[in-house]
């Protein structure tokens, strides 16, 4: 779990836009980010896992 005071800090505009940074929306964590889902991997997996992301299941082949 990130902090709070860097969760709450990169939920408010920047004063420029090449200042914000991407965090996961579930958890905070700053690395391993999925753009599409706007989750980090670690929350993507465990979503996917559940059945909770529409169109997205575990592999198997």
């Amino acid at each position: 779990m990130a902090k709070l005071s860097k969760r709450l800090k990169a939920a408010e505009a920047p004063k420029y836009s090449t200042r914000q940074h991407n965090r996961c929306q579930i958890c905070g964590r700053p690395h391993a980010y999925i753009r599409k889902y706007g989750i980090c991997r670690l929350c993507f997996r465990e979503l996917a896992y559940k059945g909770e992301i529409p169109g997205v299941r575990k592999a198997s082949w």
